[in-house]
């Protein structure tokens, strides 16, 4: 369990490269300057940003394989963790997915600034994006898992991988699933606080939705 702001960044810097942990930084800074513009982020959540944030996001990587897959963010807010993925990995393809205005012209600036030119931002909402597949669908605090599932399950194919962190309603939620969707996803412990989990797994054909 990762224990600290200066074992957070070790953690993410064994999973990326010195330019990435640059970028890493830079969008540290930018954060923190447009927080005060616009409430991207809980304030108590800044002077633990590496932990809170950015490790948090960067532990999605251990549960995909190191192929190039179409990566989907719903809901990204601040970037999290779609944009860190992105910053981490720039030769990834990363769409997220944000319908607030203010937090899509946020998402561009930090694209433009980190030179993220397989990043793609669409500001709408996710029932008016036009379905095409993804090899991975992410999302954070978006919304509750069964509702989730069910909204983005048209960007899924047979072999998407969902990554899902719940925080401590994983497991429930994953409980109130039907049956057969029980089996497909289970819950992974979070490597940034003991009470939660990511949920993981993958629809296959027949299954309910």
């Amino acid at each position: 369990m990762i224990s600290g702001e200066d074992a957070a960044r070790a953690y993410v810097a064994d999973r990326c490269d010195v330019q990435a942990m640059a970028r890493l930084d830079r969008m540290s800074d930018m954060l923190r300057l447009e927080n005060s513009q616009q409430n991207l982020v809980a304030h108590h959540t800044l002077s633990i940003i590496w932990s809170r944030h950015f490790a948090d996001s960067a532990q999605l990587l251990d549960h995909v394989s190191r192929e190039t897959p179409l990566w989907l963010d719903l809901g990204t807010g601040a970037g999290f963790p779609g944009l860190v993925i992105s910053a981490m990995r720039p030769h990834w393809p990363v769409t997220l997915v944000e319908s607030r205005a203010l937090r899509v012209s946020w998402l561009g600036h930090v694209v433009t600034e980190l030179n993220l030119a397989n990043c793609r931002i669409i500001g709408r909402r996710l029932e008016d994006v036009p379905a095409e597949p993804f090899d991975v669908i992410s999302a954070r605090a978006f919304a509750p898992l069964a509702k989730l599932l069910k909204l983005a399950r048209r960007f899924s194919t047979d072999d998407t991988r969902w990554l899902l962190p719940k925080g401590r309603s994983a497991a429930q939620e994953v409980a109130s699933l039907p049956r057969d969707l029980q089996t497909a996803f289970h819950v992974e412990q979070s490597a940034t606080d003991p009470d939660s989990g990511i949920v993981v797994g993958q629809f296959s054909s027949g299954q309910s939705s």
